[in-house]
């Protein structure tokens, strides 16, 4: 395959570095308001499989799911391998599915089966780092890092089960770039999520993203926080870790809710106004190295999810979040999701479908509803805010504190009638309103 590959290679011309683009990004239709839910093949099922994964899909549309991330589905390198099973980012062969899961027809038919239930599909793609017996290293050991004595190294010290690949490099450009053309023109993906994509130069990417667009709209989500991934107008999304550091420190009491509003304001001035967010409360590496969001947040889990879901942004659901897991999966060995009853499967429903439905939560851009904040007389514990367009509102109100708390809201932005989204109750909101709240509460109102 490879000798096959390097003559495709050959015979293709030489991309060049494109101008950066500072546009606004064309995102895909179907993502203005999407939900993204981060599969992690191996530890979802006792199978951990393609096969049994595609047995899942009717529950997790019914959810509202609309974008499922996989988690690497190529084979693991073997050299090097941590633990028992490895790590997923330590890959073998770009042009490969994991065994473990299954078979390339396996992907294809859980791919087409997202898409007859109207969901869409990207994969991990990591770009950055290969494992110490990929071909690649022994065809091409110049597309590698080296140290001063010539010896490959791995791109941060602790990651020892991986050899970092070198972008000063035109044939490992070349390469990379047919690989992510591969799996779109192959299994029909419907974009990647970049693994640690910051490590690369935004020149690669600029490169390589319009070829992508080509085939079709894909979505792009890189695991990076600074306008400059967005500047190039490809990446659609970006991780939003400043917001899920500040919720950890908000729950610990380390911080109040009112340093969410620098936050957003600091966002704002140097964000492209159309740049999608990931607001997240758990993923695969935060699950598994610093705690589940019961470790994190404790009581006020359910509040912080709700704030990643009705703040500007795209929210992320991850494997297990819907079950209230409060186990750290192991990541180097099999270590299955106890799924139990799905205690807050209808929590989340209930969120996808006001982010799905209602325009005012659009995750971006100027079709989106407008952020505006609701002053309280507790605003160090108390999170209030609005969603609003033409259509009407979404009113918000969060209490990111331990302990129940009686406040006066400011202003009459909020004003009118209002169907609460998880107690279906009506209210009507009054100039100068008095609200309390319990520990932790989170109200969300829908005048629509």
């Amino acid at each position: 395959m490879m000798i096959l590959l390097l003559a495709i290679l050959g015979a293709s011309c030489k991309p060049g570095p494109r101008e950066l683009n500072k546009g606004p990004v064309e995102h895909p239709d179907w993502s203005r308001t999407a939900t993204i839910y981060e599969v992690n093949i191996r530890q979802y099922t006792p199978q951990g499989t393609f096969v049994a994964l595609e047995r899942e899909l009717p529950r997790l549309q019914k959810m509202g799911i609309d974008i499922l991330w996989l988690m690497p589905i190529h084979p693991i390198g073997d050299k090097n391998r941590k633990g028992s099973l490895g790590s997923y980012y330590s890959v073998r062969d770009y042009f490969g599915v994991n065994p473990e899961y299954g078979t390339m027809k396996d992907f294809k038919e859980l791919v087409n089966k997202a898409h007859n239930l109207g969901m869409k599909v990207i994969i991990d793609w990591v770009a950055n780092h290969t494992s110490w017996d990929n071909e690649m290293l022994t065809d091409h050991p110049d597309w590698y890092k080296k140290d001063s004595t010539g010896k490959v190294i791995p791109p941060v010290a602790d990651w020892t089960d991986a050899a970092a690949l070198d972008y000063t490099q035109e044939g490992l450009r070349k390469y990379m770039i047919k690989a992510l053309e591969f799996w779109i023109r192959e299994a029909d993906i419907d974009g990647y999520r970049c693994d640690v994509a910051g490590m690369l130069p935004v020149d690669f990417w600029n490169q390589a993203i319009p070829d992508l667009k080509k085939i079709k709209p894909v979505f792009m989500l890189a695991e990076e926080e600074t306008p400059l991934i967005h500047d190039t107008g490809l990446f659609d999304a970006s991780y939003s870790w400043q917001l899920f550091r500040m919720m950890n420190q908000i729950a610990k009491g380390t911080q109040s809710a009112d340093k969410i509003d620098s936050l957003f304001a600091a966002e704002k001035k140097v964000y492209n106004a159309d740049a999608y967010r990931m607001r997240f409360t758990s993923n695969h590496d935060e699950n598994s190295w610093n705690g589940t969001e019961f470790e994190r947040l404790g009581d006020g889990a359910q509040a912080f999810a709700v704030l990643t879901f009705t703040c500007p942004g795209m929210p992320l659901i991850y494997s297990g979040q819907e079950a209230a897991m409060n186990k750290r999966l192991r990541f180097f060995e099999k270590d299955t999701i106890p799924w139990g009853n799905f205690a807050l499967e209808s929590f989340y429903s209930r969120l996808t479908s006001l982010k799905k439905k209602d325009s005012r939560l659009f995750s971006a851009g100027k079709e989106g509803g407008d952020f505006l904040k609701v002053p309280t007389s507790n605003d160090r514990q108390v999170y209030a805010f609005l969603r609003k367009n033409d259509s009407g509102k979404v009113f918000v109100l969060l209490n990111l504190s331990p302990e129940a708390v009686t406040v006066q809201l400011t202003g009459n932005a909020y004003s009118g009638r209002y169907r609460e989204l998880f107690s279906g109750i009506e209210r009507e909101w009054k100039a100068g309103a008095t609200v309390e709240l319990l520990p932790w509460e989170y109200q969300v109102y829908d005048n629509r």
